[in-house]
């Protein structure tokens, strides 16, 4: 009675070992440092921009230490944390906007964990500070956008109708036809309330010239806005999830502004590239000489491509917010390639556009938001470099179209595989509705979190030390066991949030907080129980077999029901909850493991098998 058999032990002594080793990584705190990349997958770091970065600093008398330098990136370790938003500063300065200059916390953990997947917990923005993105959307550009597309419809619209016009542009956030008579003015404006009822006609007369303006109604401009924003929400959403970043935050603010936050990240350079990037495509035709269209000159992205620029028509074939799917691919001559996949309409789009043009050329417009330093005059009359954004088109492909090309198909013309990885990644994270801007980026250091980490801790150490107490004082050797179960439990909790990569809140402290007091709720059943026994003229190894036997059942429901209530908190929860719910739901599976198979364990090899005159308990 009261033995266990060999595995079991062996059992209890693995999961002890493993969650000691998981565990230890969170003794090793990392070290604050800045890491540079570029602003393309493709750009390569060398020797010069790592010498142009630790010479910054020295100007600087930014201590540093164990720089690193590979070909995506260099990371440098500052000797203070409080410097790290200075050297970022003056790095950024002296490498300009081509480069990225992000904040990072380097880990110190000994390669031999580091190499057995040994890792510490992610700290949450509350604790250990992260990265908070604002960022606002362009919405001037998608109400541009938008008219003009209509006004390339509008315009087939008008000749199909034979209704003659003499001037149509795009005028502000207008659109401005003129026509010789008032009757083609008035057919003009029955197409429009017929075929574009979004569209507000205002007719007038100027210069002889009877004129039509058309603006967009109040309720299509706020629906227009409405989905640019709420699409580039989708998509911010989608590229966090590829970063594989944990309990992020994606929220949109006001009219036009969404708040990307990412607590725990390491790799910042990586995720503010992909973040504040805004890359689609373009399908669109390549121009024939001497057909009159809407047409514009493009360079091509390859360098050394002949000729370097190529003409092609305004009108938009598919953009990239039609792709559903985008993978990396060889072609046949062992090139990277980007193997692309559109929804239904895109496809219908793309077949329409290609049965129609054979052997005439299709190209790949590459659109991208980049930002450049100009140098101004602030209030003060001083010199002050600016980051002003522009967007940036080239040609990747250029290609004769074969057969009509349908929802499958390819793009070829990029330089290496980080590119068409990069690129397959964004497109596969969807498209952007509209160009987006950095407004604000801030980096919360861990001294924000400082304090409440040291409080969080102590409410730890004081809940545990109480508990450790009573149950030493009220259950004797039963309560040392307790004890020595509830150490273990705190141990298993931190290696398997270690483990899963979960991030540790100020929430998810409170749950540790709560799981300390929980944990030993089982002992105390199960103590009671034997105790009831015993009184009731058990004999001592009948009364531990007893108590742990019958008080499993009660044991598990009352866990069962919790765990039940944790996983619902979780699911419907927002980032805070969430975080409370992780380390209660870790918590109570390790409790019971501890508080029945640990506790059983030590009672087993102190009274087990036999003769015992007396019970502490």
């Amino acid at each position: 009675m009261n033995r266990y058999p060999l595995w079991k032990y062996l059992l209890i002594a693995t999961v002890v070992v493993l969650g000691f080793t998981y565990a230890t990584p969170n003794l090793y705190a990392p070290d604050p440092a800045i890491q540079i990349s570029g602003q393309s997958g493709a750009m390569v770091m060398d020797e010069i921009v790592l010498k142009t970065t630790l010479s910054a600093l020295d100007e600087s008398a930014i201590a540093y230490f164990g720089e690193t330098l590979s070909s995506k990136n260099i990371l440098v370790r500052l000797e203070s944390a409080s410097q790290q938003l200075a050297a970022k500063r003056v790095v950024q300065q002296a490498l300009g906007l081509d480069y990225v200059v992000a904040l990072n916390l380097a880990p110190t953990t000994p390669k031999g964990l580091a190499d057995m997947g040994g890792k510490p917990m992610k700290l949450g923005l509350d604790l250990s500070g992260g990265v908070h993105f604002l960022l606002q959307v362009d919405t001037v550009s998608v109400i541009v956008k938008d008219l003009e597309s209509q006004l390339g419809e509008l315009k087939k619209a008008l000749r199909e109708g034979k209704i003659r016009y003499k001037t149509a542009q795009l005028d502000e956030n207008q659109l401005e036809f003129t026509f010789a008579s008032e009757e083609r003015l008035d057919a003009a404006v029955s197409v429009v309330r017929k075929d574009f009822s979004e569209l507000l006609p205002v007719s007038r007369e100027e210069g002889g010239m009877h004129v039509l303006s058309l603006t967009l109604s109040d309720s299509a401009l706020s629906e227009k806005i409405d989905y640019a924003v709420s699409q580039n929400l989708t998509t911010l959403r989608n590229r966090v999830n590829e970063l594989g970043v944990s309990e992020p935050i994606v929220q949109r603010q006001g009219a036009n502004r969404i708040v990307v936050e990412l607590p725990g990240v390491q790799d910042t350079a990586e995720a503010k590239r992909i973040i504040g990037k805004t890359a689609n495509l373009e399908f669109r035709l390549e121009a024939q000489p001497g057909k009159v269209v809407g047409r514009e000159e493009f360079v091509f992205r390859e360098a050394n491509a002949r000729p370097p620029k190529a003409w092609l028509e305004k009108s938009i074939v598919i953009s990239g917010d039609r792709v559903t799917n985008a993978s990396v691919g060889y072609d046949e001559n062992g090139l990277p390639q980007v193997n692309i996949s559109l929804d239904s309409a895109g496809g219908r789009a793309m077949h329409y556009a290609t049965r129609k043009n054979i052997n005439r050329r299709l190209g790949v417009l590459f659109i991208e938001s980049k930002a450049r330093l100009e140098t101004r005059i602030n209030e003060q009359g001083e010199k002050e470099s600016v980051a002003v954004p522009y967007v940036e088109k080239s040609i990747i492909s250029l290609a004769t179209i074969q057969s009509a090309l349908g929802v499958q198909f390819r793009i070829t013309g990029l330089d290496n595989p980080e590119e068409a990885s990069e690129l397959a990644l964004l497109l596969r994270a969807g498209a952007l509705a509209a160009p987006m801007h950095f407004v604000e980026e801030r980096t919360i250091g861990p001294s924000l979190g400082a304090e409440n980490i040291e409080l969080g801790v102590v409410s730890v150490q004081i809940g545990m030390a109480l508990v450790l107490v009573f149950m030493v004082v009220y259950y004797r050797v039963f309560g040392i066991f307790a004890d020595l179960a509830l150490v273990l439990n705190l141990v298993l909790l931190v290696a398997v949030m270690s483990l899963l990569g979960a991030t540790l809140t100020l929430p998810g402290i409170a749950g540790i907080v709560l799981t300390v007091g929980m944990a030993v709720d089982a002992n105390v059943l199960i103590f009671s129980r034997i105790r009831e026994e015993l009184n009731n003229g058990e004999t001592i190894q009948g009364a531990i077999s007893s108590g742990y036997d019958r008080a499993y059942v009660s044991i598990v429901d009352a866990n069962l029901t919790t765990l039940i209530v944790a996983v619902i908190l979780y699911a419907i929860g927002s980032g805070p909850i969430q975080g409370f719910a992780v380390t209660l739901s870790i918590g109570i599976l390790t409790s019971m493991f501890t508080a029945i198979m640990g506790t059983r364990a030590l009672a087993n090899l102190i009274y087990g098998g036999r003769t015992v005159d007396k019970l502490w308990i």
